[in-house]
């Protein structure tokens, strides 16, 4: 089994892949249903990408992001998919 078939565990990936695939009402129905930093940065790119920029805003303040210095939608995905991924990989004991 490849490397990149055994990551994927968590919950936002699937929201990812709803992203992809052009499903923004399952990637939004999902979403909502996590309290975390990166889920709100998330739900915010969601909101970007329909051009909901009020919307946007609002999700990107409650991740603590800076909206209006924001990269492209291309750009802001793959800066989520990173930080996904370092969540994913990082030792749970180093931040505590």
């Amino acid at each position: 089994m490849k490397r990149n078939q055994i990551v994927s565990t968590h919950p936002l990936q699937q929201v990812l892949q709803h992203l992809h695939a052009g499903r923004w009402n399952a990637a939004h129905d999902l979403v909502q249903h996590d309290g975390s930093m990166l889920a709100a940065w998330l739900h915010g790119i969601l909101h970007l990408q329909e051009g909901d920029l009020e919307d946007a805003e609002n999700w990107y303040d409650r991740a603590a992001r800076h909206f209006r210095s924001r990269g492209t939608l291309a750009e802001e995905i793959a800066a989520f998919e990173a930080a996904l991924t370092a969540s994913e990989t990082s030792d749970p004991q180093e931040r505590t």
